[in-house]
């Protein structure tokens, strides 16, 4: 490729804009991203959530419930540049979604509510992106609501979710009066009209505000400036910043993730959008300005990192699939080189070639053909058989394998069977659909009853897929009661020997396994130390140990609940020169931890982490329920308008149909949002009645 198409190629990239809505349920993510498509052009009339015409909300159930469920993606252009939008869920439930979408986007806008600042979905978002090392710009949505305060919400980011946020605008009144913003870069004011997104006016700051927005410029050149050391040593010699170097040490913090820079408005009222549209050209990353990702050669086990370039060999990560009845899609983010239509590509992970039929670009529910696709690129493929979330494509002469997502395990599952005995098969292969598109969706057989066991994230998770399966693919259901999935744990350190021998005529069996077993809370499920000295245990047999301890821990005993924390030290053993074989050790392996397990388990159940808004009148009322289901309150705000919040922990087997008593309790006026914390020990006597009703079925 010769220096001149490389060097257009390079500029073409640094136009592209990847980047993700991120927000706590109700913070105004759709209306803001609806509004980004009406501003860019790309629609011509906006739909509105509330009226469940939102084009980003595309499914049947997305515009009932009027909430985001499966991320959208779509493509648009500003300024010349074009840009990848990926709008995603709020609701925790659905966390998969914003999960996938992180992994794979360069930049992200995180949307906040003007009046309730920070709330607690924010938090888990916030921290996805942090893990992900996702540069941020910050919207605070809302300007016009009452109880809408600006600062309070910006200074809820600093303490909550430890961000540095650095506010560039400045509102222009508050609640009903919102009327603009103030750019504390260019010192101008903008104000909008009140029934047009794009209708836009600028003019000089109003005298009233100048002093303030000086003051404020001051305070926000003083946090930019240290993010760039030029712009810092002008600063701090009194020279005048310019506003290009204003610009540029904020590109510098934004992209090394020392700042956040802060907008706000009303994407409802179409207020303050294209300050954050300027803000995504100006300040969020090309996919040249992120970090070349690291890979491994799966045949060498060598680290792999190229250039995001599409004249490096072609590598992409899938990081969604959709069941359609016009061809599954697979979302993939290229990384390198091009992806073109009918060419073939190497999966690692299956050891198998997929052929892409055809390639398309995303509008939402829409597609637009495209026959080639390149480094940068976000798109979807039809034809895709084998290949599931957290695949890499590659190209067989270099293959290469980027790491995958991790997913949070199910806490809540139910039994699920067809009301139609022919519909049984037609269920089991739908089923097998949603698994394959939702990381967090599972399936299994109950090996007592025979029957279907689906788990996921929570209540409405489940209800959705049940609700898709009837209405989208017509099978009537029969759905059980939902059920926590508990956990076990050991009730403290045990020594134990496992003693496999068998003799039967011929070659036997011969395994000795002396394990010391231990709880940790920072192991996830099991780790497995090898402290075997003198070879009392050959160490071709070692491996064969933890695979029947890892077994024995998953499989969860005779009541079938997995166990979690557990450490497991093998320090001593026997073999025999001719009946010990690593089948011999896996046996052990399983009888070791049986042993250690035996009269020393305790149930675990899923803690979650709740956060209730409710009229400060009913605030005690709430508590008072709360504490009825074992709650804990850790914390209680008053906020505006008359309302409280409410934070604590609580166990997820007391909070079925919780909105409905919640409902009842603040005359339909409260809210709460829900999330996983931790597993913790179930009270003796309910842990008895839970495990004698698990073993009745």
């Amino acid at each position: 490729m010769s220096d001149k198409k490389e060097s257009k190629d390079v500029q073409q990239i640094r136009t592209y804009r990847n980047f993700g809505v991120i927000a706590h349920i109700d913070a105004g993510k759709t209306t803001f991203s609806e509004r980004i498509l009406y501003i860019t052009g790309k629609s011509h009339k906006i739909g509105e959530v509330h009226e469940g015409a939102a084009t980003m909300d595309y499914l049947e159930e997305e515009r009932k419930r009027g909430i985001t469920i499966t991320s959208a993606a779509t493509t648009c252009h500003w300024r010349n540049h074009r840009m990848s939008l990926i709008d995603t869920p709020g609701h925790v439930d659905f966390t998969a979604e914003v999960e996938r979408s992180l992994r794979v986007l360069d930049g992200a806008v995180g949307v906040f509510c003007a009046v309730a600042g920070v709330q607690p979905q924010s938090e888990t978002v916030w921290r996805q992106a942090n893990r992900y090392k996702v540069p941020r710009v910050a919207f605070v949505n809302k300007m016009d609501r009452t109880g809408a305060d600006f600062y309070k919400a910006v200074e809820s980011m600093r303490t909550r979710l430890n961000a540095n946020p650095v506010p560039l605008v400045m509102p222009i009144g508050k609640e009903k009066a919102f009327e603009g913003v103030i750019d504390l870069i260019k010192m101008r004011a903008f104000v909008w009209a009140d029934d047009d997104a794009r209708e836009m006016t600028e003019h000089d700051i109003p005298a009233e505000l100048l002093d303030e927005a000086k003051r404020r410029r001051e305070v926000m050149v003083e946090a930019v400036a240290e993010c760039h050391d030029t712009v810092l040593e002008k600063f701090v010699e009194g020279e005048v910043v310019t506003d290009a170097e204003i610009m540029m040490a904020v590109r510098a913090g934004t992209l090394s993730l020392k700042i956040t820079p802060v907008f706000c408005g009303s994407a409802f009222k179409d207020k303050g959008v294209q300050n954050v549209l300027d803000a995504i050209v100006d300040y969020l990353p090309s996919p040249l300005d992120v970090p070349a990702i690291e890979g491994f050669n799966p045949e060498t086990d060598e680290k792999v990192a190229r250039e995001l370039m599409p004249d490096q060999p072609f590598a992409g990560l899938v990081f969604k699939t959709i069941s359609d009845p016009n061809g599954d899609l697979t979302f993939i983010r290229i990384y390198t080189g091009v992806m073109n239509q009918g060419d073939k590509y190497y999966n690692a992970r299956t050891r198998r070639f997929e052929r892409i039929g055809r390639l398309v670009r995303m509008h939402a529910a829409q597609r637009e053909p495209i026959d080639s696709a390149s480094a940068g690129d976000i798109v979807a493929a039809v034809g895709i058989k084998d290949s599931i979330t957290g695949d890499t494509l590659s190209t067989r002469e270099n293959p290469v394998i980027y790491e995958a997502m991790n997913f949070p395990d199910t806490v809540i599952s139910m039994a699920i069977e067809p009301k139609s005995g022919g519909d049984r098969d037609k269920l089991s292969e739908v089923i097998g659909k949603l698994v394959r598109e939702d990381p967090t969706f599972k399936a299994r057989t109950d090996e007592q009853t025979g029957q279907m066991v689906i788990s996921g994230m929570g209540e409405l998770h489940l209800e959705v897929k049940c609700n898709m399966i009837q209405n989208d693919y017509k099978i009537g259901v029969t759905v059980g009661r939902p059920k926590v999935a508990y956990k076990m744990t050991l009730k403290g350190p045990k020594q134990v020997e496992a003693r496999h021998i068998k003799q039967s005529g011929g070659s036997g069996q011969f395994a000795v396994a002396r394990v010391r077993f231990s709880i940790d809370e920072t192991v996830e499920t099991l780790n497995f130390v090898d402290a075997v000295k003198g070879g009392s245990v050959p160490r071709e047999y070692i491996p064969a140990v933890e695979t029947g301890i890892e077994a024995a821990i998953k499989g969860g005993g005779r009541i079938g609940f997995p166990y979690c924390k557990i450490v497991a030290e093998l320090y001593d053993g026997q073999s025999h020169d001719v009946d010990s074989s690593a089948m011999a050790f896996e046996a052990a392996g399983v009888l070791a931890f049986r042993l250690a397990a035996e009269n020393n388990s305790q149930l675990l159940e899923p803690i979650m982490k709740i956060e209730i808004e409710a009229p400060e009148e009913k605030t005690g009322d709430v508590i008072g329920d709360l504490s009825s289901r074992r709650g804990l309150v850790e914390e209680m705000i008053s906020k505006p308008g008359g309302i409280s919040a409410v934070t604590g922990k609580v166990p997820l087997a007391e909070m079925f149909q919780y909105s409905t008593t919640l409902r009842s309790l603040t005359q339909g006026r409260g809210t709460y949002s829900m999330e996983p914390a931790t597993y913790e020990p179930v009270p003796p006597n309910i842990a008895e009645k839970v495990l004698a009703d698990y073993a009745k079925g």
